[in-house]
């Protein structure tokens, strides 16, 4: 019981230390750039400190897409550095997440620097046609290539754009799904950090349009498959004779 109140305290100071540097790196880089503190230990407000207003983020936010990813992989999870994203707005946004973690090497946050890299991008291409270059693409290639990330205050539209994003890949309605598809839009949804999320089960369900008995169901089934799968792939990298 010491010790957990030990790594909270701890996990609590490396919070409170880097507040200043949010502020600090938004002053260093200009309008152009944001700063997101993230704590995991409260998922659906997750941003406990934010400078600058690249994504619209606010104090008591939830972690987006990306969080959620990170939450998933758990203490597996490393750095995400010099990415290149969109909002749903159309901003194109240069990225680094960099993760937090206490002295046992338990992720617990995030600190997270946008810079809206837009108008770069837009003279880039500029540049690149008054000099004839063709296809010229800028940042991270033409904007259409670029993956769109929901940045949301509410957790509940961060969940939102991940399922439509997953039922636009599936090209159906939950309805026009087999079992195979169905599991497989579960093990997606899992491997995205979803699930970690509180009350994103019924969310799921209730999107769906199935009960939350049968939204767990799929769930249990969906990562007792992974689970079999992934003994698979040991088994089968294991030499003839040895050990796992």
């Amino acid at each position: 019981m010491a010790a957990d109140q030990a790594l909270e305290s701890e996990r609590d100071a490396i919070v409170a230390a880097l507040r200043p540097v949010v502020d600090g790196l938004v002053a260093t880089f200009g309008p152009m750039c944001e700063v997101v503190l993230h704590d995991y230990r409260r998922p659906e407000e997750s941003v406990v400190a934010v400078a600058g207003s690249v994504t619209g983020r606010a104090v008591g936010g939830a972690m987006s897409e990306i969080g959620m990813r990170i939450v998933a992989r758990g203490d597996g999870a490393g750095d995400e550095l010099n990415y290149v994203t969109r909002t749903r707005g159309g901003r194109l946004v240069k990225a680094s997440t960099m993760v937090l973690r206490d002295s046992t090497g338990t992720v617990f946050g995030a600190l997270c620097v946008n810079l809206d890299v837009t108008a770069v991008n837009e003279a880039h291409a500029l540049l690149g046609a008054l000099a004839g270059i063709g296809g010229a693409g800028g940042v991270g290639g033409t904007s259409a290539d670029v993956p769109v990330t929901t940045f949301g205050n509410d957790i509940d539209s961060v969940v939102d754009a991940i399922l439509d994003a997953h039922q636009l890949g599936q090209n159906g309605s939950w309805a026009g799904l087999g079992r195979a598809q169905r599991l497989e839009l579960f093990r997606g949804l899992d491997e995205r950090g979803v699930f970690a999320v509180r009350r994103a089960i019924e969310q799921v369900a209730a999107r769906l349009g199935i009960s939350r008995a049968s939204a767990y169901s799929y769930l249990s089934q969906a990562r007792a498959e992974a689970g079999k799968a992934t003994d698979r792939a040991v088994t089968d990298t294991t030499p003839s004779g040895g050990h796992a």
